[in-house]
């Protein structure tokens, strides 16, 4: 918290305890506005009109499979403990679709934290959110998410359990090379992610970055993009959830390498700079029928 105080105080308290439901509703404009921001239509304008226009003659509008992190994002004040926010970064996402995502649609969030573990160098909270149709109360949207704060380990806690993973082998059967802009955070963060350390160069700076970096989540809304028109045919139907963890920094202007493995019920993938540097790792992604 201070320098002479721990970076990570746990709250063991919270872990298990629904939040207060939140509601959320959105419209074509904000599933358009998501597009636009991981990177839709900035190769081709005349591609993926599906979900970058809501007038395109031949083009229902559709909204991105991805687009279910927005509307599942952690309920707003659940915190796993105190510290200081430039010390959190986003570790880890992971989304399942019970049906389809609608391009409009209004639904019921709830969030609760279900794990808060030291690893050491830092301490992770895992938060697991569902979404559930206003109308019918079915489940829309699973999902969990992971936050880590960088130096708050030590404090006592579990270690997280081992999760299995096993690295792919061989050449990739599909890669894909995927320009971001200079701009790309600012376009992102219009779907709500408003985090300074996205936008703010002193904010950067105190978090130890040179710049403002680009959010996890729009790396992960472009890779998703990629796995949706390589393992899923572009059909938003049968992509049904994606994980990965988040293991290296994105500058806006960097340009990102997608590599995807098939498998028989979808595919498991990596997404790197175009040094080398793996930025989502341990990535899976789930095909519907």
């Amino acid at each position: 918290m201070t320098a002479t105080g721990p970076v990570f105080v746990p709250d063991f308290s919270v872990l298990g305890v629904d939040g207060e439901p939140v509601r959320r509703a959105w419209t074509p404009d904000d599933t358009i506005r998501y597009a636009l921001g991981v990177g839709a239509g900035q190769a081709d304008p005349s591609a993926e009109l599906s979900f970058t226009t809501e007038n395109s003659a031949g083009f229902a509008a559709r909204a991105l499979p991805t687009y279910a992190t927005i509307v599942a994002a952690t309920v707003p004040g659940l915190r796993a403990g105190r510290y200081d926010p430039a010390t959190a970064v986003h570790a880890e996402q992971s989304f399942r679709l019970h049906r389809p995502l609608p391009v409009s649609g209004a639904v019921l969030v709830r969030s609760q934290i279900i794990g808060i573990y030291d690893q050491g160098s830092g301490a992770l909270s895992i938060t697991r959110t569902t979404a559930t149709d206003e109308a019918t109360g079915e489940t829309l949207i699973t999902a969990e998410s992971a936050g880590f704060v960088r130096g708050g380990g030590g404090f006592g806690g579990p270690r997280r359990p081992a999760q299995e993973w096993s690295v792919p082998t061989g050449e990739p059967d599909r890669q894909v090379v995927c320009p971001t802009r200079r701009d790309q955070a600012l376009l992102y963060r219009l779907s709500g992610d408003r985090n300074p350390l996205h936008s703010d160069p002193a904010f950067a700076r105190r978090a130890g970055f040179p710049q403002p970096i680009l959010h996890g989540l729009c790396t992960y809304g472009i890779t998703g993009r990629v796995l949706l028109a390589t393992v899923a045919g572009d059909d938003p139907d049968r992509l049904a959830g994606l994980s990965g963890r988040f293991t290296g920094v994105v500058y806006p202007g960097d340009t990102l390498v997608v590599s995807v493995w098939l498998r028989p019920q979808g595919a498991v993938f990596r997404t790197a700079r175009l040094d080398g540097t793996v930025v989502i790792d341990r990535g899976q992604c789930a095909i519907a029928g």
